[in-house]
């Protein structure tokens, strides 16, 4: 039998924190050993490790993404490993520390590389963090240093410094979005999406070692050259139709956001008619002023503009947002907005492609050429081409939306809540959420009502799973059902990931049906949201939310049916190093 002292540590100093550390104490147990372990986490280091013992250890595993210091361990046997790795294989790690294996590491310093990263996704929450984590995981199991910048809903944070960049051997990027890549200029860089490195962060980080390419021109090169090679490079880096309107619909949803809340709180302040003339220079008034007649009027130009600046970079902003004022007036709306970006920026695209100009006159192509032809191009495509049919299309769709009761109702509701629940965060999600957020510039609110709910089910259902049905999930499982229970009342719909990664086959049945079923009580209930996130901290906002008792039904129903479906389907789990078994007489053991 061994003593074995343990640290374990991740980013958040949650999740995974905790699950690594009931990983190496159930396996220790099973193997016969003693172990203690101490985990530093949000909440502060708790268990911890005295003097005497790290004296009486026989080697020393620290199970961290994070930076420990090693200096108490002197003389003793330190093994390294990850959390992921912790938590996934944690016996077998045990033995290679026990047998004086250890992980892969760096043979020397020249190996290590110290790598900087972006992440960022439309909304900016919850895929933004994971791909840090993940990054964070998997550069270190690899030996390698890496910093994090995220891009997320609240602004960069861990910023990435000028010195940062200037001493990194490697930038990857994981984004949905467009990222300004001009700070890494000569810089060796690798571009994917979050979701590869939510689900295989060390593959991501041995691919961009392999595959980086550097970034910009080299040294000596004109600016006319530095400019090709950064479009070219941008170009490759990019995912298609998708990213560009994730990218659209990222820089619309603050406009969104805020001209809602403001709608709402003029209707509290000077009721449902606030806006007529009788109650002009009221503070009621003018606040729906800035709410709907400025802030959600930029929706649909900020739209196309971004679309055609992930497009075609900075020279199809302006088309991008020209095309998106005509749609505007055109009574287009949002998919006359969405047309327009992608015009615009395909026809920008094209255009820098197509004009040559002589190496001295380059420069004007950015800033002159390009703005200039593309607007009058798109602009004159939008009047005498598009606006007119596309605007008939939406006036359809708006009818039929705002006519719609009974089955109807029901059947969109259960389409847009199995969606949100399909891929939680993945395009079929941002599809039915984008379609949702569009209609508010045509001042339908039903949609938007209808995918909140079905977002907020998929976590809080798993939740109250984890809570109802112990015996179906393990101990690790039910502390991360109380994690996701927060994730969903924030309507993060991501906060499901983790269990329908382990068991998809029952999970995600699971979760479509409950947020169907949510998405179907708020359609024909008549529920509307004015705002597109928040979660359940906006429904306490004056007239953000219409039927608000059935919105909470719907939310709760749902919840209900997910949680009730997944103790159905899931069995109860075999006795075994994950689970806490009962004795002959009922009461709880450690297995």
């Amino acid at each position: 039998m061994a003593r074995i002292v343990a640290i374990t540590s991740c980013p958040t100093g949650i999740a995974h924190t905790f699950m690594a550390a009931e990983s190496l104490q159930q396996a220790a147990s099973k193997l016969g050993h003693q172990i203690k372990v101490e985990t530093r986490g949000s909440v502060g280091a708790q268990n911890v490790l005295s003097q005497a013992d790290i004296q009486q250890a026989d080697v020393v595993i620290i199970a961290a993404d994070t930076t420990i210091d090693k200096t108490p361990f002197a003389g003793k046997k330190v093994v390294e490993f990850s959390t992921r790795a912790a938590i996934q294989n944690s016996a077998a790690l045990i033995q290679e520390a026990l047998g004086g294996q250890q992980t892969p590491a760096p043979t020397s310093a020249s190996q290590a590389l110290n790598i900087v990263a972006i992440t960022s996704c439309p909304t900016g929450v919850a895929h933004t963090f994971m791909a840090a984590e993940g990054l964070q995981q998997g550069a270190t199991q690899l030996g390698h240093q890496i910093k994090v910048e995220t891009q997320g809903s609240v602004g960069a944070q861990n910023t990435l410094t000028p010195e940062d960049i200037a001493k990194a051997d490697l930038v990857i990027i994981a984004a949905d979005t467009n990222v300004d890549l001009s700070r890494f200029q000569g810089k060796k860089l690798y571009s994917t999406g979050t979701k590869p490195v939510i689900h295989d962060s060390q593959k991501v980080v041995n691919t961009a070692i392999s595959q980086a390419q550097v970034h910009g021109a080299a040294n000596g090169a004109s600016y006319a050259d530095t400019v090709a090679r950064n479009k070219e490079a941008s170009s490759q880096n990019r995912t298609g139709a998708y990213k560009h309107l994730m990218t659209g619909v990222s820089f619309m949803l603050p406009f969104v956001v805020a001209g809602g809340l403001l709608i709402a709180l003029a209707f509290a302040l000077g009721g449902i008619n606030v806006f007529e003339e009788v109650n002009k220079g009221t503070l009621g008034y003018n606040l729906f002023q800035v709410g709907a007649k400025s802030a959600f009027a930029l929706m649909v130009p900020v739209l196309a503009g971004y679309i055609a600046f992930s497009i075609a970079d900075r020279p199809g902003l302006a088309p991008g947002m020209v095309g998106g004022m005509l749609a505007v007036s055109a009574g287009s709306g949002f998919l006359g907005g969405i047309i327009a970006g992608f015009l615009a920026g395909y026809l920008v695209q094209f255009l820098n492609k197509t004009i040559q100009l002589p190496r001295t006159l380059q420069g004007l192509k950015p800033t002159l050429i390009l703005p200039l032809l593309g607007t009058a191009l798109t602009g004159l495509l939008m009047i005498y081409v598009i606006g007119t049919p596309v605007a008939a299309v939406l006036n359809v769709l708006t009818e039929w939306l705002k006519g719609m009761n009974g089955t109807n109702a029901v059947l969109l509701g259960l389409i847009l809540g199995a969606m949100m629940a399909f891929d939680m965060g993945g395009p079929v999600n941002k599809a039915s959420y984008a379609f949702a957020t569009g209609l508010l510039a045509s001042d339908i609110f039903g949609p938007m009502a209808a995918v909140m709910v079905a977002g907020m089910t998929p976590p809080l259902g798993l939740a109250l799973a984890t809570f109802l049905f112990k015996n179906r999930f393990t101990n690790d499982e039910q502390e991360a059902g109380k994690a996701a229970a927060v994730l969903g009342i924030s309507f993060i719909t991501e906060g499901a990931i983790p269990f329908a990664a382990r068991d998809p086959l029952r999970v995600i049945p699971s979760l479509m049906a409950g947020s169907a079923v949510a998405g179907a009580i708020s359609m024909v209930a008549g529920c509307a949201l004015r705002v597109p996130h928040g979660g359940i901290f906006v429904l306490p906002i004056p007239n953000a939310v219409t039927n608000l008792p059935m919105y909470v039904v719907a939310l709760v129903v749902g919840t209900v049916v997910t949680a009730v479906l997944l103790g159905v389907l899931k069995k109860p789990l075999n006795a075994g190093p994950e689970q806490k078994t009962l004795n002959a007489s009922g009461q709880q053991v450690q297995s």
